[in-house]
């Protein structure tokens, strides 16, 4: 299995991904994904969605700046999004619990997203009534179960470079953003 390099878009946060393998490449197009693009300064994707690359938080390490994450939720209760605080760079996505074992890499911060392999699953699709449908669910379903339950019994949930164990808090303060923040965003971008 590979180890591929990350950086944030300024270059002041950097690290690997390692065993490209233990993990699913997939495509959300659901309007938090977007949204958290625009919030962190990237270009609208629009209806191209956002490719992340979901593995578990043992799998991440950083070289320089892990102490440049910043973290912020559309809501009280919802997925964490991981940014670089220097650049604003859209980073990680983590659920709230560490030990169900979660991270996904936003692939535009990969050195070299083919490296990644293909798109797996896609999901949120939109179907052009209103609706939305899934490709490849069961893949990324039970592969999210699988890697978490994996890391649960070996303990390498515990690796996590994203909660602080003692507290099993995250290790930056979670902003997080108003109720209808998510429409907001979409909207100024008038797509």
């Amino acid at each position: 299995m590979a180890n591929v390099p990350f950086a944030c878009r300024c270059g002041k946060v950097q690290g690997t991904l390692a065993d490209v393998g233990w993990g699913n490449h997939a495509q959300c197009f659901c309007q938090s994904c977007r949204a958290a693009d625009i919030h962190t300064g990237d270009p609208d994707p629009g209806n191209d969605g956002i490719r992340v690359y979901q593995t578990t938080p043992d799998k991440i390490s950083f070289q320089t700046g892990q102490d440049q994450l910043a973290v912020f939720s559309f809501g009280p209760n919802n997925l964490l999004r991981w940014q670089a605080s220097c650049c604003g760079a859209a980073m990680f996505n983590t659920l709230r619990k560490p030990k169900v074992a979660f991270a996904g890499l936003v692939a535009a911060r990969v050195s070299d997203p083919a490296a990644l392999g293909p798109v797996a699953t896609r999901g949120f699709i939109p179907t052009g009534d209103g609706k939305h449908r899934h490709e490849g669910m069961g893949t990324l379903v039970f592969g999210m179960i699988w890697r978490a339950f994996i890391v649960r019994v070996n303990g390498r949930w515990k690796q996590t470079p994203f909660f602080d164990l003692d507290t099993l808090q995250p290790v930056a303060e979670v902003q997080v953003l108003p109720k209808g923040e998510t429409a907001r965003l979409i909207a100024q971008t008038g797509r």
